[in-house]
């Protein structure tokens, strides 16, 4: 017998039928370790001074990319009927009505055709849309499967 979750225990429940993708935490964690492991290593360098700087870089670097990983959490969402995508500059929700077109693309990369998420979003008003591309890494599971939810829920425009 399935039952479906419910909060009803405060004002305002949590959402039960959330759906998010995002890079895995486990590889947000590895990279961070990843920069202390080499800024450990720059610090054992010894005498070379060009070696422990473009390790240090390299650490600094690492630390950049898991920052940004971690404060884009979750880069892919559908939060009551919306489709909320996580960015640098804050989260953006669009309507199934401002979604233009969205397309599952393969690109070739190191000698292989990889699957990608391509979503065309316009606002109601604007005259340009905006085309936003998400890859295994943004969703942390396969595109395929990501785009088989999008179109159960309804969000990939027929045609």
């Amino acid at each position: 017998m399935w039952i479906k979750p419910v909060d009803n225990f405060s004002e305002s429940p949590q959402p039960v039928d959330r759906l998010s993708w995002a890079t895995p935490l486990s590889a947000v964690i590895a990279m961070i370790l990843g920069g202390f492991a080499l800024f450990g290593a720059a610090l054992l360098t010894g005498t070379d001074a060009t070696g422990r700087l473009l390790i240090s870089i390299a650490a600094i670097g690492l630390w950049t990319i898991a920052g940004l990983a971690a404060l884009q959490r979750p880069r892919l969402a559908i939060v009551d009927g919306t489709l909320s995508m996580k960015r640098l500059s804050g989260v953006q929700a669009y309507a199934p009505s401002e979604i233009v077109r969205i397309k599952l693309a393969r690109y070739p990369r190191l000698g292989r055709r990889v699957p990608m998420i391509e979503i065309d979003v316009q606002r109601a008003g604007d005259t340009e849309d905006r085309l936003i591309i998400f890859g295994r890494w943004d969703l942390g599971t396969s595109p395929e499967t990501v785009f088989e939810q999008l179109e159960l829920q309804g969000f990939v425009p027929a045609g």
